[in-house]
């Protein structure tokens, strides 16, 4: 082939290639055009936004909790700021390096350190763990001066439950504690380091309104995650205020009274069942667990003998003794079974067949009708009216006066006492009630149990004319709706609460009632009431011919109970009150006085006052910093 001919063909062939390579070369430009015209146009928002998302980042604003407060707005539950310490685990290298040098700075446990692990096991690494709360001012200083060498810890100024009226109560608003492990995935807001939720009493049940809601802001960040500038910010709403019927300075004052006992007082209103005080001693201080108690504090607590932990008021589940006389004498009125000008004559006993029974006092009171014999509070003459009335009558006046049922509150362990009947002890035990248990119920010994606020509502029903009032803890009902129904009656003939309320009247007027001794002597304050000694332990025969020994003389726990229940003033009843000292012996000598004190300093303060309206503010403590989400 000619040399020409040669050359001529070689140069198709590059021209083929180089045709082949422009046409690749033209579709490879085609489709960068293409799909920067699908980034850049078609998802140029989609693409913006995720930018945007790595520039700003959202965190989340804790809110402060509402405050709890007493009928006139005294602040008995606030916020106050809590220096604390967060660890970052992803901004660390090593959680354990940077929490053994942070111990070199402040005192961190072993506990601690624990806790703190299981903590940045179970979130997610940018999530910030608490490593301290509530710390001085010193040692925050010292964190945040030493803050470089520290990598992943971030001091923060926050806000922290606080109880500034501490154990005096303890019982009612209970107290906040972190959430349990089990809870911290149901709400973002529960992810905040230092949060806190209601872990008793009225912070546990009115927990969601106290708790308000979370705000957020947005912020600028930088790569590595530095805020440049914050960008936009919606506020946290604070939680609902909680009021309570409580007159604090009443309930301060019952609880000095009861000092150095262990023991309850509780004083509601006649008219409406709203609770002016409910004390129970000893108790503690819920800022002991707002702050993390010790365990060494948590296992005195436990191991204290008088029981500062339960809520003695209403939790407390004691004999009633003679203050349960004027349900049978109620009992045996409304039945028919006894006329007022019944007599009865004590002579100190009265037998049952091979059984003894005896009056408290040994020589007996004589010869007695029904307002002396509550007057004198004769055991004999209440043997003999219960066993004319019977058990079952004797039970349905008890329940119709409020005990035997547990009222409904928003605090826990409330409890029923019981009210004993034929039908229960057959249930319960699989024997058949005795003519002597009936006896004794009589004068409020064996099965029957009541608490301190039964007893107080069971006053208040007889000194109001027999109307079912229900205790009330709170201002606004958790429904949200007022309590505008007048309590209901009781059917009670006002003839047979005449008779009664003549005797409990004499119980502290007359000079040989069993409370004359702490009677009221103030003009317009008199009050009426009824003693009640209640035994722990049965009395044998041997012990009773060789002398009963006086209680100061038993070891403290074998001493008798101590219980009085009263209301005043006599002409127009507006305040109840019934106090129980465990094992203070004599109710005269020990609970009456504390009783008239009591209900002197509630009706001289007015303490059923009409609630404030106007509500105290809580001070902003909103923390600046907040929490990515």
């Amino acid at each position: 082939m000619p040399i020409k001919d040669r050359r001529i063909d070689r140069f198709k062939v590059y021209s083929r290639r180089a045709a082949i390579l422009a046409g690749f070369k033209g579709l490879l430009v085609s489709g960068l055009v293409a799909r920067m015209y699908y980034l850049q146009v078609i998802e140029s928002d989609r693409y913006q936004m995720l930018a945007e998302e790595n520039r700003i980042s959202v965190r989340l604003l804790a809110p402060l909790r509402g405050l709890i407060v007493d009928r006139f707005g005294r602040v008995l539950a606030a916020n106050r700021a809590d220096y604390r310490a967060y660890l970052i685990p992803e901004q660390t290298r090593s959680v354990d390096d940077t929490l053994d040098a942070l111990s070199r700075i402040i005192p961190l446990s072993r506990d601690d350190h624990q806790r703190i692990r299981r903590a940045v096991q179970r979130q997610r690494a940018f999530l910030p763990v608490t490593v301290a709360a509530n710390l001085s001012w010193t040692d925050f200083a010292r964190i945040n001066l030493a803050s470089p060498d520290l990598p992943g810890v971030q001091p923060d100024v926050g806000s922290t439950r606080y109880y500034p009226h501490g154990p005096l109560v303890a019982h009612l608003i209970g107290y906040v504690g972190a959430p349990g492990e089990d809870e911290v995935g149901r709400d973002p807001l529960l992810q905040l380091p230092g949060f806190k939720v209601g872990r008793n009493g009225i912070e546990r049940t009115f927990d969601s309104q106290l708790r308000g809601q979370a705000g957020n802001m947005k912020v600028e960040v930088n790569a590595v995650g530095r805020v440049i500038r914050e960008l936009e910010r919606k506020n946290a709403v604070q939680g609902s205020t909680v009021q309570l019927t409580i007159d604090f300075e009443l309930q301060r004052y019952a609880a000095d009274r009861l000092a150095g006992e262990s023991g309850s007082v509780v004083v509601v209103d006649v008219k409406t069942g709203e609770i002016l005080a409910l004390v129970s001693v000893p108790a503690f201080d819920p800022n002991d667990f707002n702050l993390g108690i010790s365990r060494t504090k948590w296992q005195s607590l436990l191991a204290d003998k008088r029981k500062p932990l339960i809520n003695k008021a209403v939790a407390g589940q004691y004999p009633p003794g003679s203050t349960f006389k004027m349900a049978v004498a109620l009992a045996a009125l409304e039945a028919g079974v006894i006329k007022p000008d019944h007599k009865v004559a004590c002579w100190g006993k009265k037998e049952l067949g091979n059984h003894t029974f005896h009056c408290w006092k040994r020589e007996g009171h004589g010869v007695l009708d029904l307002v002396n014999a509550i007057q004198h509070s004769c055991d004999i003459y209440f043997y003999d009216i219960a066993d004319r009335v019977g058990i079952d009558r004797i039970a349905e006046m008890a329940r119709r006066l409020g005990l035997g049922s547990a009222p409904d509150l928003p605090i826990p362990a409330v409890a029923s006492g019981l009210v004993p009947s034929p039908g229960w002890k057959l249930a319960t035990q699989g024997v058949r009630w005795q003519r002597g248990e009936t006896w004794v119920a009589g004068i409020g010994q064996g099965y029957i149990t009541a608490t301190p606020l039964q007893l107080a509502v069971m006053t208040a029903r007889i000194a109001n004319g027999a109307h079912a009032i229900s205790p009330v803890l709170t201002v606004t009902p958790r429904s949200g709706e007022a309590i505008d129904k007048a309590p209901a009656p009781l059917n009670i003939s006002r003839a047979a609460l005449d008779v009664v309320r003549e005797g409990m009247a004499r119980v502290t007027t007359h000079p040989r009632g069993t409370a004359y001794a702490a009677r009221i002597t103030d003009d317009g304050y008199a009050m009426a009431g009824k003693t009640g000694t209640a035994q722990v332990r049965r009395i044998t025969k041997a012990e009773r011919e060789a002398g009963v020994r006086k209680n100061e003389e038993k070891p403290w726990e074998e001493r008798d109970h101590a219980l009085f229940v009263g209301y005043g003033p006599i002409e127009d009843p507006r305040y109840a009150v019934a106090v129980v000292v465990e094992h203070g012996g004599s109710g005269s000598r020990t609970a009456a006085p504390i009783a008239r004190d009591v209900l002197l300093k509630a009706m001289r303060a007015n303490s059923a006052a009409a609630p404030v309206d106007k509500l105290p503010e809580q001070p902003t403590l909103t923390p600046e910093r907040g929490v990515d989400v």
